[in-house]
């Protein structure tokens, strides 16, 4: 049965028994949330507390402030962002992750669980690592134009099929135009879609998408459609048996929340993003071993696990789009 590459990752994913909704994203790949709930430090962990300033920025002196993480998985950044909050803010928090898998046994009861964002939102939207498992069609340049790329689930094996539909090479025109034939793309029209579906329910605050990114000029000449199982990269087949994913033009997806109300856009690396929000990686000074050799151990891997959230080769490289509505 061959499908488009959209059709069956959706499936893959998110279908019956998909994999999103048996398997626990930590046990297949390293995020830069899961980096950071590996190593916490006393309550929290070092993402959570960047998300927390960002989120401290929006609060007011008085009234609930919302926090909503999308594609949360399983909750350890709305967790930490919880456990790190004094008081007074976390008593004012209205946290609610989202996500199409089961809630954790293991939530905070205080934490809402829900499959859609949620509509009103008055404070910050982070999805961490959503955008990139948003399905889409994949197509390939031939002497005729841009063809769909059609897929077999059971082995991904792979064939040509028809043009993509109007809208769609309007969109390849505008933000992936292909060169010479063998060329491939990725459509992220359903990333927009789905981006500005977050903006339209932020009623004031703002939101932030992080993820593998690219942009106009600098696009994967062949894509950048992979695999994941197990902690390690696989071949890309749809058959339920590993994540699906692909890198986002975070920039397409900033012009669709401009469409549809977001004022202000910021698109930047996670590695300015976070050195803005107080993380440098520096080490401790190396007197505090002498006097306090436990605190320094604690700095220490404090500022490895910083240090490895803004590398400019590897997690530091994840762009940032920020995006509020007033």
């Amino acid at each position: 049965m061959w499908l488009t590459w959209r059709a069956a990752t959706q499936r893959a994913l998110y279908g019956e028994n998909g994999f999103y909704l048996r398997e626990r994203p930590s046990a297949h790949f390293r995020t830069s949330v899961s980096a950071a709930a590996s190593a916490t430090v006393g309550t929290s962990a070092v993402l959570a507390g960047a998300v927390l300033r960002e989120l401290a920025e929006l609060a007011g002196p008085a009234g609930m402030i919302d926090l909503v993480d999308v594609g949360a998985g399983e909750g350890a950044l709305a967790t930490g962002v919880l456990a790190l909050a004094p008081q007074e803010l976390r008593s004012r928090l209205r946290v609610t992750c989202v996500d199409v898998a089961p809630r954790p046994p293991d939530l905070p009861e205080e934490i809402g669980w829900e499959p859609v964002v949620p509509e009103g939102v008055e404070g910050l939207v982070i999805a961490n690592e959503w955008l990139d498992n948003v399905p889409l069609d994949v197509v390939e340049q031939t002497p005729d134009g841009p063809r769909l790329v059609m897929v077999d689930p059971s082995d991904g094996a792979e064939r040509l099929g028809d043009a993509p539909e109007e809208a769609d090479l309007a969109w390849l025109d505008r933000w992936w135009p292909l060169g010479p034939v063998g060329e491939r793309a990725e459509i992220g029209r359903p990333r927009d879609e789905a981006w500005a579906s977050v903006i339209v329910r932020l009623a004031r605050g703002r939101a932030v998408a992080v993820d593998y990114a690219h942009r106009l000029g600098a696009r994967p000449p062949y894509g950048s459609l992979a695999g994941y199982r197990g902690g390690a990269a696989v071949a890309p087949v749809p058959d339920g048996s590993c994540d699906i994913t692909a890198h986002v033009a975070l920039d397409a997806c900033a012009a669709a929340g401009e469409r549809v109300g977001a004022v202000t856009t910021t698109l930047t690396t996670q590695r300015e993003a976070l050195r803005a929000l107080g993380v440098t990686g520096a080490r401790p000074p190396l007197d505090l071993a002498g006097w306090d050799p436990v605190g320094y151990l604690r700095a220490l891997s404090r500022a490895s696990l910083e240090a490895e959230l803004i590398d400019p080769h590897g997690l530091g490289a994840f762009g940032w789009l920020r995006q509020s509505r007033p």
